[in-house]
């Protein structure tokens, strides 16, 4: 009998248990540190001391997310009184460990740039290019977490003069819907309909959305409002890759909706993938602009209806599939991409029907899903394919359950939402670099094993 040698996967947890040093030396292998240090480093001999060494200082707190140290003041007691830790961040023996004071320097500095975002792009592209990510469906969703910052005081609102009873002439609905307008056009972008983002540059997009901590709400799983205050991770992962190809960081009362654009925008721009086909997201990304956004860039959406008071549509089920004259679903049979058109087949039920060859029977049924994106998607919903592409979806929701519970998404230390973003960049910078490592280690294993 011949026996069939079943190769171990090497995950995260495997890399979390081997040597500190060889798990810093794996994770710190991942990402190019001169664009960092570029940043930090003095430019001049004013101002704080020159003999710091940056460089380590930024590989600390790289570390500082790996070993799950809660505070800077434990980061500086470990680089301290551990020497193998010190060395293992890059440390010298004659350097001298930095204060609380430089680590937080240090941060403020890295907060004015978008340094972190760049070096998460360049790691991304050598996963990419390493055959790492070919996930062709991209799993959206948003998690919240709270900030350091104290919540402000409610402030009360001043009491506003009673509405006139009756409709408004029709001068005054005039000026009303002109003060309207104007009031729309002068409002920031994110917080103006979705669809004013379409024509916005991604540049654009990322630096107008807001960081400031604010208060949120969403329901659980058991209807009851939650609130917090704080802010959204809103992270757009690999279904099958796991990893976190954009990430953005908001204010907790940003709708998830419109974080959607400024991450596809990123996808398109920023990485090479030519092997998405689908994104999938959950029911309250259902708006029209989401699913044009994902038609300009060419795949397709997988989301949920979300029916708002909506009449049921006579002569469609309840997915938007044609009818019979008695009212049997008609079945999902393929989708042409040229043309861009559903085709749907004769029901089963019609076999035996007395109605089959009536005229009022048609046997296909063909729709263009541009009469309607939301409606009607590729593949169709209702189908087995369009339910199986949904489920991948959970990829992104056990990313984020990773981000709080081993990489301290929960536990950030700093005020403000620049030097809050930080954390967050270092948390999806550290996540992505940990699981580069595990995939190269992995792909090690295996040629050792071929051989």
């Amino acid at each position: 009998m011949t026996i069939i040698r079943q190769g171990s996967l090497f995950g995260i947890q495997e890399l979390y248990d081997l040597q500190p040093t060889q798990r810093f030396e794996a994770i710190f292998s991942t990402f190019n540190m001169d664009q960092i240090f570029a940043v930090v480093t003095k430019k001049s001999r004013f101002g704080r001391p020159v003999e710091l060494n940056y460089a380590a200082m930024v590989y600390s707190l790289v570390a500082r997310i790996i070993e799950r140290i809660p505070f800077i003041k434990d980061l500086v007691r470990r680089l301290k009184y551990d020497m193998i830790f010190r060395l293992d961040c890059g440390f010298l023996v004659s350097d001298s460990v930095p204060s609380e004071a430089a680590f937080s320097r240090m941060i403020t500095i890295i907060s004015e740039s978008n340094i972190l975002e760049s070096v998460q792009d360049a790691l991304l592209i050598r996963a990419i290019n390493e055959g790492y990510i070919n996930d062709d469906t991209v799993a959206t969703d948003a998690c919240h977490f709270e900030s350091r910052d104290q919540a402000p005081p409610k402030e009360e609102k001043p009491e506003t003069e009673p509405k006139k009873r009756g409709r408004k002439t029709k001068a005054a609905r005039e000026q009303w819907l002109i003060e309207q307008a104007e009031l729309e056009a002068n409002l920031p972008l994110f917080e103006k309909k979705i669809e004013a983002q379409l024509d916005v540059p991604l540049e654009q997009l990322r630096v107008e959305i807001p960081q400031e901590p604010r208060w949120g709400v969403k329901k659980n799983s058991e209807g009851k409002n939650v609130f917090w205050y704080g802010y959204k991770a809103h992270l757009a992962v690999g279904a099958k890759s796991q990893y976190i190809l954009q990430s953005i960081l908001s204010s907790g009362n940003l709708n998830d909706g419109k974080a959607a654009i400024p991450l596809l925008k990123g996808i398109q721009e920023r990485l090479p993938i030519s092997t998405i086909r689908y994104h999938t997201m959950d029911a309250g990304y259902d708006f029209e602009p989401i699913y044009k956004q994902i038609h300009q860039i060419g795949h397709q959406a997988v989301i949920p209806y979300n029916r708002r008071n909506e009449p049921e549509l006579i002569g469609f089920d309840k997915h938007f599939a044609p009818t019979c004259v008695r009212e049997h679903s008609y079945r999902y049979d393929s989708f042409d991409r040229k043309y861009e058109t559903l085709k749907y087949s004769r029901p089963k039920e019609c076999q035996t029907c007395p109605l089959a060859n009536d005229e009022l029977c048609q046997k296909v049924f063909k729709v263009k899903i541009t009469t309607d994106r939301r409606k009607y998607t590729a593949p169709a919903r209702g189908s087995k394919t369009w339910k199986n592409i949904f489920k991948r979806r959970t990829a992104v929701e056990r990313v984020n359950a990773y981000l709080k519970e081993f990489y301290q998404l929960n536990n950030v230390r700093y005020r403000t939402g620049k030097r809050a973003k930080v954390h967050f960049d270092l948390v999806t910078l550290v996540y992505n670099a940990a699981k580069l490592a595990a995939d190269r280690i992995n792909a090690l294993l295996n040629s050792q094993q071929a051989v």
